[in-house]
């Protein structure tokens, strides 16, 4: 029997979910272009309503109006259910729903949330949905009641309450959405407020697949190598881009440089943790040396880790290439990582990931140098272009002053660095068929 174009979508899995993702965006869209959304009761225009949503539902954190001087109540709960959704993912919060209502989850959804978990496995997948679930909102209710230590002295125990889950949220989905008008740029120097965000923002980044295998195994030696390539490379990053932003910025007058070396390690640690996968910031960005601004666009396209709510190439993919590269250079048949050899298939996906990546960076932020390019520098275009696809969402404060046409392209560039241009056009490109025809190697030099 012919199978429907339905039938035929709903075998795609890559491109059901962006699909998905761009359903909810359009939704989010719609309901933000409601007077009802903002304080001056107007609407706050179409492309600026679908760029926060997209902003939103892919986790980002770029914004075009202030998030705590421009929406009411009403825009804030759509901003922070689009995050909550975004982070989880779309087949997750489906399947919540469908878990909810006591309906069975069939086996086309399961693929969906296999593919969008990145679980090898249909096996265990509903449990796995309650874990991601559980752990997520435990998570964030933790972060909540530890942020609440400080934002109910500050704004009163309704509005603290609010802000605690709100921030904890986003901050936890990797969004950088933030109710304090300048993010954390007033409170660099609150040690609470950073660890506790800056810790919600490394966990949310690590990945679902990782917490459960630490907390099935608990022990080092008895992780699989995915858990311990995720955790070597966060903290060589982490620590990296601690001892070298604070290494640029140490004497920079309009950053850290009149802080006390305590505030100086702080704002440092909290601006490398931050910075591949979500987007507050506890300094101005617009006052970063050329070479820091740098140093942050190569730590965003990196981004965080599979199955987690950041984005980027993720932290596997650069590992799986930087081992890669040391067996080559060792002279190694095989690439090995800890006594485990990689599979090739896994280096050619790397590989496509990264090229394809940087194609889309590149195409993207030349586009905007064409339209945005008289109003301002192309590092400053850049910065903003990996942000967006990394879904990352720190600025030099340029997002509001782009055109209508550069929105709606940063705007795509968020929904492609969420869902994975990767793995979208994987299932655009899709074939029925696999040949099983071998050619004859053939020599190139390379090098």
């Amino acid at each position: 029997m012919k199978k429907t174009k339905l039938e035929k979508l709903i075998e795609n899995p890559p491109l059901v979910l962006g699909i998905s993702f761009a359903f909810i965006i359009l939704v989010g869209a719609m309901l933000l272009n409601l007077p009802i959304a903002s304080k001056n009761v107007e609407s706050v225009g179409f492309i600026n309503a679908l760029f926060t949503a997209s902003s939103a539902t892919c986790v980002t954190g770029l914004i075009v109006v202030n998030t705590a001087a421009h929406w009411t109540i009403f825009g804030k709960i759509v901003i922070i259910t689009l995050i909550q959704i975004g982070g989880l993912g779309t087949m997750v919060v489906f399947s919540m729903l469908a878990l909810i209502l006591k309906r069975k989850i069939g086996l086309k959804q399961r693929l969906l949330i296999k593919e969008q978990l990145n679980s090898d496995s249909l096996k265990g997948l509903v449990k796995l949905v309650k874990y991601v679930i559980t752990v997520s909102f435990g998570i964030e209710l933790v972060g909540a009641i530890l942020l609440s230590f400080r934002f109910i002295p500050m704004f009163g125990l309704k509005t603290g309450i609010a802000f605690s889950l709100f921030h904890s949220v986003s901050a936890f989905c990797n969004a950088g959405f933030d109710l304090l008008g300048s993010s954390l740029e007033p409170y660099y120097y609150d040690t609470l407020l950073n660890i506790v965000i800056m810790s919600l923002v490394i966990i949310g980044g690590l990945g679902f697949t990782v917490y459960l295998d630490i907390y099935n195994n608990k022990k080092w030696r008895k992780f699989n190598l995915h858990t311990k390539m995720v955790l070597i490379i966060t903290a060589i990053l982490l620590l990296l881009g601690t001892i070298l932003f604070l290494a640029i910025e140490y004497n920079n007058p309009n950053t850290i440089g009149p802080m006390s070396f305590k505030d100086k390690l702080l704002a440092s640690s909290f601006q490398s943790a931050i910075v591949r996968t979500a987007g507050f910031n506890s300094v101005s960005t617009a006052s970063l040396n050329d070479a820091t601004i740098f140093l942050l666009i190569i730590l965003m396209f990196i981004g965080g880790s599979p199955a987690s709510t950041a984005g980027g190439i993720k932290t596997t993919t650069f590992g799986v290439l930087l081992f890669s590269t040391i067996s080559t250079l060792r002279g190694e048949k095989e690439a090995v990582v800890m006594k485990k050899t990689i599979p090739v298939a896994t280096i050619l996906k790397c590989l496509a990931i990264i090229f394809i990546c940087i194609l889309l960076v590149l195409a993207v932020a030349l586009g905007l140098q064409i339209i945005e390019g008289d109003k301002f520098q192309f590092i400053d275009i850049l910065f903003e272009t990996v942000s967006a696809f990394a879904t990352v969402g720190i600025t030099r404060g340029i997002t509001s002053d782009f055109s209508t046409l550069s929105k709606i392209i940063l705007s795509v560039t968020m929904f492609l660095g969420r869902v994975g241009p990767t793995t979208l056009a994987i299932g655009i490109m899709k074939k029925r068929k696999v040949s099983n025809l071998k050619y004859s190697e053939g020599h190139i030099i390379v090098g």
